[in-house]
């Protein structure tokens, strides 16, 4: 609870119902909440692995435990379907678990030095308190993975939840403080919209704050990093994605349609990961489309959930528009008024058109046809984005080169652009961001390398 008393409300995006009223916390709140995880380290950051490890267990097992409430305030505050809130609690209890095992992998190494009986070593240690800011698409899976490997690692967390999910992520909280951490080491703020750059301006400010972890829009995030760099601190950014699919002219057809279909349009095409832009060779187009839109088209009924507000379906009409007026061709889906969108495929789009670069977020999707592999590289690559991306093609060694050669953190070859473990190091590169979670790639983002030295017999010094 703030401590003004104050609250904001969040309407449920399909039928304007009240979907949550959550606290709406100020620099006061955000404040208190630094002190009591600054306090909270000096304890935590010396217990051991075991320790930490049964705690991270405990709570997937009380994430688990709240499945149904998860569905429920999940399809309220963002229209999210059971199947994709299920799923947002499956990866973020395993996200949990990933981190539980990595308390024993936080290692280092011996040096050699040039100093005769100088044991030297690098030894990773928590950093201090980690704030980590996540959104309301996957609130689950991508709370969890703000605030996993951190507390692993040693650090207390404070989590930032998005004012379009506050009751999704608190209830995370309320999981984690369930499976018995101590007070102060996982700390939470919901805030109002109007309240957010403050209360973050100063989260990031405050010195007891040593790493910063966002997952949200390429708009925001760049407000993030350029905060973190007049403090000095150091950030983790997941950012947005206009993700390309490669249809090369030997893809099995059914299988790439499939993956379009699903990297497409899971949850609305609400996804970094999303398929964005559909590269297709021209050589096999035409029968490559034939089987999408037939895919798309047969898509059972409320399959895809609403999109999360009007917004967007503002933004998405409007790049149909503009795509339309402009020369391509609709194959399927097309405009709405209400947040119920259909999945949407606009073929034949070009370079004057939005839809070649802006991100839609949500389910309008481009299809780009182009001739050779070196062609749908130079198109996949000339976005500024580049997080996730897709090649289908039957000979695994072309897969490769063309994987090699694309911009992009993670690329799938015969699988879909949406895909994530949480073992793996996610993330991005130019406008996407930079920094990984996952595995031992958190690890290197959430730690301390320091350089300590033992001197074994005595040392002859210069004076």
């Amino acid at each position: 609870m703030a401590k003004a008393g104050r609250v904001f409300e969040r309407q449920n995006p399909v039928d304007g119902t009240l979907a949550s009223r959550s606290a709406a916390a100020d620099v006061d709140d955000a404040l208190s909440a630094v002190q009591a995880a600054e306090k909270a380290f000096e304890h935590w950051r010396n217990t051991t692995p075991a320790e930490r490890r049964g705690l991270l267990l405990n709570a997937a097992e009380e994430l688990e435990k709240r499945t149904e409430q998860f569905v429920a305030i999940m399809a309220a505050e963002t229209g999210a379907t059971p199947h994709w809130a299920g799923f947002n609690v499956h990866l973020g209890a395993e996200v949990l678990r990933e981190a539980a095992a990595m308390t024993t992998q936080i290692d280092g190494q011996v040096i050699p030095s040039n100093v005769p009986g100088n044991l030297a070593m690098g030894v990773r240690q928590g950093a201090g308190v980690v704030l980590g800011m996540a959104p309301w698409n996957a609130p689950i899976i991508l709370a969890v993975r703000a605030i996993a490997t951190p507390l692993a690692c040693g650090n207390t967390v404070i989590l930032k939840g998005s004012e379009l999910s506050p009751a999704t992520q608190g209830l995370i909280v309320s999981a984690l403080n369930a499976a018995g951490f101590p007070a102060g080491v996982v700390n939470y703020l919901s805030c109002a919209a109007e309240d957010a750059p403050a209360v973050v301006e100063s989260l990031i400010a405050h010195p007891a704050v040593r790493r910063v972890n966002f997952t949200g829009s390429t708009s925001v995030g760049r407000i993030i990093a350029q905060t973190c760099g007049r403090h000095l601190k150091p950030v983790v950014l997941e950012l947005g994605g206009k993700a390309p699919l490669l249809v090369l002219d030997d893809a099995d057809l059914q299988q790439a349609a499939a993956g379009a279909t699903f990297g497409a349009f899971a949850n609305a095409g609400q996804i970094c990961m999303s398929t964005e832009r559909i590269i297709v060779d021209t050589a096999i187009a035409d029968a490559f489309v034939d089987q999408l839109v037939s895919r798309v088209k047969t898509l059972p009924p409320g399959l895809l959930g609403p999109v999360v507000d009007a917004r967007t379906v503002e933004r998405c009409n409007a790049l149909i528009d503009d795509a339309l007026s402009k020369g391509a061709t609709l194959l399927t889906g097309g405009k709405a008024n209400t947040t119920q969108m259909p999945a949407t495929l606009i073929d034949g789009v070009t370079r004057e058109m939005k839809l070649w670069s802006e991100e839609s977020f949500g389910p309008v999707k481009a299809i780009i046809r182009a001739k050779g592999d070196a062609a749908l590289l130079a198109i996949a690559n000339e976005s500024e984005y580049g997080l996730s991306s897709a090649v289908y093609t039957q000979d695994t060694a072309r897969g490769w080169n063309v994987a090699q050669q694309l911009q992009s953190g993670i690329c799938h070859i015969n699988g879909p652009t949406v895909h994530d473990e949480a073992q793996m190091p996610f993330g991005g590169c130019k406008s996407s961001g930079y920094g990984r979670f996952g595995g031992r790639a958190g690890i290197h983002e959430f730690t301390e390398l320091r350089w300590i030295t033992l001197q074994t017999t005595p040392r002859q010094l210069p004076f």
